[in-house]
């Protein structure tokens, strides 16, 4: 069987717990975590890479990424569009 690579762009953000940093796709709601920046990122794309390998093994490519929200365009898949990574204020009245 020959292989196939397909290439896209996901959304991700990286966000800083205490002393761990997260990583976040939206894309596929899916994270992963490191120490550092750097090993987040290394984790990060180890784990899509892991994603896919268990789409593709378990035959459930296009069922899981049209249900995630993607869409299949000229035999292509291409996911969601981010319209905004914002940070919102809230005040919200707690009991006392």
């Amino acid at each position: 069987m020959k292989n196939v690579h397909i290439q896209f762009s996901l959304p991700v953000s990286i966000l800083k717990e205490g002393d761990t940093f997260v990583a976040y796709t939206p894309a596929l709601d899916l994270s992963t975590a490191g120490e550092t920046f750097e090993e987040t990122q290394k984790n990060f794309a180890e784990a899509v890479n892991i994603f896919f390998g268990e789409l593709v093994e378990m035959g459930t490519v296009d069922e899981v990424l049209i249900g995630l929200g993607w869409q299949k365009q000229n035999n292509t898949f291409v996911p969601p569009t981010v319209v905004a990574n914002q940070t919102k204020s809230f005040s919200i009245p707690l009991a006392n």
